[in-house]
């Protein structure tokens, strides 16, 4: 058997065992597709990355993503954590973190660019969603989702926002909560949930009222993924960025977003959103947040 060595991050979190666990196994050529899959589900995480060699020399390297269940043409928990553990291995961060280092990873989605400050064990990164969300069609009816959620029906919706799908590379349907204390009681039906077509994975969102800024709290089910609740959903955070241009008033600037979430599962984990709007269009989203090394070891496969 081989030796190859893997790292353990927990992302969105500058605290350890916070945030949203991440597997990375370095050294992963010669694996294929099927033994991938089994070591995911050997870690059980929400997500494990495997770096690969990039197909071109200028770009820091490729990423293959795996939940427990099967694989994701991109990601975000596993773009910041591998951006930062890459940025470790190749020595270029300072350690008073100050020096920022930029590259590209090559996911299934396509080039996404990375900006890393990185040092000691820990670092942030931020990179330029591939794919601007898409709207891909109005959410299920509210009373479905109610049913599905263990809530009422007059729980689902606030202000403008009412249930949509969008996509930036994985789909979501976006539920709207009228308030925190809701979306903490949020309980998945999985009889109720399957019978819901298309609505693969629910990311329920609500208005956050602590801090300044526009700032939102948010859960993420995904049982058909092997994901029952994710404590912090980076794809998600970009795609909420189609939300954001169908129900609220975005006006030509660069809008921060700050996105919680997590809380509810004891790993509070904070995703950066940047939404840069130009004359009423969407013209660029960034992810960002910080990632933590938190084991390593050696996998024999």
């Amino acid at each position: 058997m081989t030796r190859r060595r893997f790292v353990t991050l927990d992302v969105f979190t500058d605290e350890p065992y916070a945030g949203n666990p991440l597997a990375v196994v370095l050294d992963a050529e010669g694996l294929d597709g099927a033994a991938m899959q089994r070591i995911a589900r050997e870690f059980n995480l929400s997500e494990t990355v495997f770096v690969l060699p990039p197909a071109e020399a200028r770009h820091r390297a490729a990423l293959r993503i795996f939940t427990p269940t099967r694989e994701l043409p991109f990601a975000g928990h596993p773009t910041v954590g591998a951006a930062v553990l890459l940025a470790l291995e190749d020595g270029r961060a300072a350690a008073a973190l100050a020096d920022a280092v930029a590259f590209g990873l090559e996911e299934g989605v396509g080039i996404v660019p990375c900006v890393v400050e990185a040092g000691e064990g820990r670092g942030r990164a931020r990179f330029k969603v591939p794919s601007l969300p898409a709207f891909l069609g109005d959410g299920p009816e509210p009373a479905a989702l109610a049913g599905a959620l263990g809530l009422a029906t007059g729980d689902i919706g606030f202000a403008a926002h009412r249930p949509s799908r969008h996509d930036a590379g994985v789909p979501y349907t976006f539920v709207p909560v009228a308030s925190r204390e809701r979306l903490d009681a949020a309980r998945i039906d999985a009889g109720a949930l399957a019978a819901l077509e298309e609505a693969g994975a629910l990311y329920l969102y609500t208005p956050d009222p602590d801090g300044l800024g526009q700032r939102y709290q948010a859960r993420m089910f995904a049982p058909h993924l092997g994901v029952p609740e994710d404590p912090a959903t980076g794809s998600a955070a970009a795609a909420f960025a189609g939300v954001l241009m169908q129900f609220e008033r975005l006006g030509s600037a660069e809008h921060d977003v700050v996105i919680r979430q997590g809380v509810a599962m004891g790993r509070p984990s904070e995703i950066a959103l940047q939404v840069v709007v130009e004359e009423g269009a969407l013209r660029s989203v960034e992810i960002g947040g910080a990632a933590i090394v938190v084991s390593e070891g050696v996998l024999l496969a």
